[in-house]
């Protein structure tokens, strides 16, 4: 290869020097033939044939060739200096020797050749061209030549002088080695051990140059490496030697440099590549049997086995070393089993992320302490999480998710020191309990940036939901952290952020993995009622990042000024945070965490009815100085607010979660105890009311129904009801009624005989009690669980309470009065069968009665009964059909509207549309907010009978909204658009597909230039109903379902 940038003379005759060593190694390399056309010449015989040949040429060109002395007298010269080479009798080894002193040559050629660079200055008019090249670089060709060269001179010198189980056996690398196997003369001089220690030694030497260095590791390390530990590390004989066989065996200056070169290079070359050679080395290759089928090859041996595990764990504990393993074992391995599917590739790279992960936790021998080790490794583990590499980001996440959770298995302290507190730090920072440093903390200071805060959630996913094993450091090292997290959790909600989904699931499963005492601490915290909990600092605050993150910051302190503002911010978050709490909740019924902290809130309602407020009375104010008199203010303040958020608490549970929050028996039987409880205490403060009662009803029947037969009871079950003995006591001690004195005895005895023993009134009350939910007996008690009837009594017990007050405070203890109750579902039945004459005939006189309240009843009540399929009704239906139209025509809208509710919208449905779009065009605002609120009413109930009104429905929607000048107007155009999407639900896709879009371009518009808060918010309404309505659309709800196909 010419030389850039330099003259002839000098540099001419180096370079022709370069070119001719690359010649003469192609010589050497030449395909020959052995000169016969026999058939019985055999692939051995050519091979030696052609390798012969090749040196005779070569020696011919040195000879008779003037223009190759140069490279002769550079080869003689460099094969003094290297004593170590000399010919043999094996046609091999003289061919390994010579291809080696070429190497050499070819070495100093290019040291000599830079050394004499001397590049130009850089051409300023041309600033883009590219420097001149050093002339010791070589093309592409070149650098093929000189890779056949160290092919030949690894599988000639190298490869043949392993021992069985060292390295991979030419036999299973191509048919050439399998032949090459065989040709090899070992008995020749010079000895076997000697020819691979030259070999090693002076590839090592020619790779001192960069260039060449590169081309023999990136292909021959394993080779090398192999070589190199059969010669300093394999054990020798003890016994004396012989003369003769000492000149075989090395001297331990000479095992020491193998040991020293075979550091250096594995020090020196892309660790991945390192890691991947020595385990190559340590596990030996699978062998192609004669069979054609696979079969493993000779084990390596044990000396082998533990040299190779100690290099690895030298590379494993150097800088980036767990990187470095990963890489070799995944980029080595290839991406799974090679022609399988695609599960079976993910499959075999789960399994070897997991094998390497077991690896990284299991601390080598050589270390000096497990501490010393695991302190250098984890950080690195926490480093797999953030790699850029999006090729192979997942299986490096896996790795470093396994070894987090094994070594939390195995070592918890060292885990909890060197991996949970660096991962969750950020979050740790902002604790209420952590001091805050005071330099450089002004208000607006981050304290936590977006991407440590971004870095912490996700590592915490990954390891706690993704890896989801829930071991107790995992869990104990969250819990600190849960207030923050939920903190953070409630700020996402009200802004997009990436974090918010991550958060949510975080919190979910820590509180489905919890023990119950935690998980119902941990919300109380949650929600307040705990200020010991461990939360967010009052001088850190949430505030959002520019990519989607969030930073956390220092909040300014707050003035006198702002009190009232700041007053309102902190109701708004805590009310918000109810919400978001409620939220948590409804997702874990399944687990059962929502009824037990249903049930400590019942327990908590108990305890605010028990609270004397005489009990916080004071002595008079002139005997308490003016600090107690604070204290104290503070002391009641404090209980009333947590009173107000009980109670808030408790209805909001009561409202968001379904009658499937009991999830066993355990919890019936507690949430039976504490309404018990909390009658019990209203009896001891003589505070009965009619909720009380019915409370108490309710509950004594919801034993009864356990009692009865609707629950299959074991003994463990009477063992668990048993703690309702001592209040079923206390109300038949305590109760004024006899009934429930007797019924809470019959229940003490039926519970502590488990059954064996049970009166009639337990049967009649749970029966009585089943009736309320079903009055016409369709339950089946084998079939009722036991959170059905809870949660049903639950809904009872609130409309029970409203009817005590209505009926002017009838018996509580009815229901269970079998009398009553038999009285009361058979006047059930009876007037669903049959209604009286004189009753319709009443009914129909009414109809047209001239007092409006009367006749608007008398509709309504005839509009029952057709919806409930009266028999005599329906004989009737012409007539009724008659007085509805004539009372459509009425000018009280209380008649008309009461009118309207029979099933004859659908028939008229144009001319009440056409008439109520006419109205909206009246002079009178109030003419046109009712015309719109009818608009709506009949919208709703028509569905598909819609029909190509829509359009028209839907411009005059939009004129209204847009060019109205009455508030009240704009409000009603856009609420029937809110009863439009409340109405059609599903099908809303369906019936407004054509106007669909412009309704919601309508609600944009509305949102972003409506002036009035109460329309906009009715707009904001809406796109949430529509929202609701298109996710269900496109992500429709996954039902599994089995279909029996009978073939023909």
């Amino acid at each position: 290869m010419a030389a850039h940038g330099e003259p002839g003379g000098r540099g001419a005759l180096e370079t022709c020097g370069l070119e001719r060593i690359l010649e003469a190694l192609k010589l050497l390399l030449s395909p020959g033939g052995s000169g016969s056309s026999s058939l019985q010449i055999t692939k051995h015989d050519v091979l030696l044939a052609t390798l012969q040949s090749n040196l005779s040429a070569l020696e011919e060109k040195f000879l008779k060739d003037p223009h190759w002395k140069t490279l002769k007298d550079l080869r003689d010269e460099i094969a003094g200096t290297a004593e170590c080479l000399q010919n043999s009798v094996d046609v091999t080894w003289t061919f390994t020797s010579q291809t080696l002193l070429l190497l050499l040559c070819l070495k100093e050629a290019m040291l000599r050749l830079a050394a004499g660079f001397r590049p130009g200055e850089p051409n300023r008019s041309t600033p883009e061209a590219a420097p001149a090249l050093s002339p010791d670089t070589l093309s592409i060709s070149q650098q093929k030549t000189v890779q056949s060269v160290l092919q030949f001179v690894v599988t000639l010198g190298i490869c043949p002088y392993l021992l069985p189980g060292v390295g991979v056996p030419l036999r299973c690398r191509t048919d050439f080695g399998a032949v090459v196997q065989d040709v090899v003369c070992v008995n020749a001089p010079p000895d076997v051990t000697r020819r691979l220690y030259t070999t090693c030694r002076l590839l090592l030497n020619i790779a001192q140059h960069a260039s060449l260095g590169s081309l023999i590791f990136c292909r021959h390390l394993g080779d090398i490496a192999a070589g190199l530990c059969q010669l300093g590390f394999c054990p020798t004989k003890r016994k004396p030697l012989k003369p003769v066989e000492e000149a075989k065996v090395l001297k331990e200056e000479e095992r020491a440099l193998c040991k020293g070169a075979l550091r250096d290079i594995l020090d020196q070359v892309y660790q991945p590549l390192a890691v991947r050679e020595l385990l190559i080395l340590q596990g030996g290759p699978p062998q192609p049997g004669p069979d054609g089928k696979t079969q493993f090859g000779s084990r390596a041996p044990a000396w082998l086995r533990r040299l190779c595990g100690q290099l690895l764990s030298e590379r494993l504990m150097r800088p980036s070393g767990v990187q470095a393993v990963v890489r070799g074992i995944l980029e080595g391995a290839g991406a799974g089993a090679a022609g399988g599917t695609d599960a079976e590739v993910m499959a075999a790279d789960w399994k070897k992320c997991d094998s390497i992960a077991k690896i990284l936790a299991s601390c080598p021998q050589q270390s000096l302490s497990p501490e010393s080790y695991y302190k250098d490794i984890c950080p690195q583990i926490l480093d797999l999480f953030h790699l850029p590499d999006k090729l192979t980001v997942r299986q490096f996440q896996r790795v470093a998710t396994t070894a987090f959770i094994t070594i939390s298995r195995e070592r918890p302290q060292l885990a909890a020191e060197y991996l949970l507190q660096p991962v969750l730090a950020p979050l740790h920072r902002c604790l209420n309990t952590a001091e805050l440093p005071e330099r450089d903390m002004g208000p607006g200071t981050i304290l936590v940036t977006e991407e440590e805060l971004s870095r912490c959630i996700e590592d915490v996913f990954k390891v706690y939901v993704v890896g989801n094993e829930p071991l107790t450091v995992l869990l104990d090292s969250l819990l600190p952290v849960l207030g923050v997290l939920f903190s953070l959790y409630c700020f996402t909600k009200q802004s997009v952020s990436h974090i918010r989904s991550l958060c949510q699931e975080i919190l979910l499963w820590t509180l489905r993995n919890l023990e119950k005492k935690k998980a119902v601490a941990s919300l109380k915290g949650f929600a307040g009622l705990d200020e010991r909990a461990p939360s967010l600092h009052s001088l850190c605050g949430f505030r959002a990042a520019n990519h989607g993150g969030i930073n956390i910051t220092i909040q300014e302190a707050v003035s006198e000024e702002d009190e009232d503002e700041a007053l309102y911010q902190k109701v708004s978050s805590e009310q918000c945070q109810l919400e978001h709490l409620g939220d948590l909740l409804v997702q874990c019924q399944e687990c059962g965490l929502a009824g037990d902290f249903f049930i400590f809130c019942l327990k908590e309602l108990t305890q605010v009815a028990v609270e004397n407020e005489a009990g916080f009375q004071t002595r008079p104010f002139s005997s308490k100085s003016l600090l107690e008199l604070e204290q104290h203010h503070t002391l009641l303040a404090d209980g009333q607010a947590r009173k107000l958020l009980v109670l808030q608490l408790t209805a909001l549970l009561c409202e968001r979660l379904s009658e499937q929050i009991f999830t066993n028996f355990t919890q019936v039987v507690d949430f039976v105890g504490a309404t018990l409880q909390r009658a019990c205490a209203s009896l001891a403060q003589q505070a009965e009311s009619p909720v009380e009662a019915q409370t108490l009803s309710m509950a004594m029947g919801l034993v009864a129904v356990m009692l009865g037969g609707a629950v299959q009871l074991k003994s463990s079950d009477f063992a668990v009801l048993k703690q309702l003995l001592p209040l079923l006591e206390r109300v038949s001690t305590t109760y004024l009624d006899p009934v429930i004195q007797e019924l809470a005895d019959d229940l003490r005895i039926t519970i502590a005989t488990h059954g064996a023993f049970s009166t009639e009134a337990v049967s009649v009350a749970a029966q009585s009690t089943l009736n309320k939910k079903d009055p016409e007996g369709k339950i089946e008690a084998n079939q009722e669980r036991p959170t059905d009837v809870a949660g049903s009594h639950l809904e009872q017990q609130q409309s029970n309470a409203n009817s005590s007050h209505q009926a002017g405070r009838k018996p509580a203890h009815a229901a269970l009065i079998p009398q009553e109750a038999s009285k009361a579902s058979t006047t059930v039945k009876q007037r669903s069968q049959r209604i009286p004459a004189e009753e319709l005939q009443e009914v129909l006189l009414s109809a047209y009665d001239r007092q409006i309240p009367t006749r608007a009843a008398a509709l309504r009540t005839l509009s029952h009964w057709i919806e409930q399929r009266e028999g005599k009704v329906l004989e009737i239906k012409e007539k009724l059909l008659k007085i509805f139209l004539e009372n459509l025509e009425h000018e009280d809208t209380f008649v008309y509207l009461s009118a309207i509710q029979g099933d004859m919208v659908a028939k008229y449905r144009e001319p009440l549309v056409h008439t109520f779009l006419r109205g909206t065009r009246d002079p009178d605002s109030a003419h046109r907010a009712s015309s719109l609120s009818n608009l709506g009413e009949l919208c709703q109930r028509l569905d598909f009978l819609l029909g190509a009104m829509i359009h028209e429905v839907t411009a005059c929607l939009t004129a209204v909204a847009k060019t109205d000048r009455d508030v009240q107007v704009r409000r009603a155009a856009i609420h029937v658009i809110v009863l439009l999407f409340r109405g059609l639900s599903q099908k809303a896709t369906e019936v407004l597909r054509d106007v669909l879009k412009d309704l919601y371009h309508l609600l944009k518009h509305v949102v972003r230039l409506e002036p009035d808060d109460v329309a906009r918010l009715h707009a904001q309404l809406a796109l949430e109903e529509l929202d609701e309505i298109m996710r269900n659309f496109l992500f429709p709800q996954q039902k599994l379902e089995k279909k029996i196909v009978v073939l023909p």
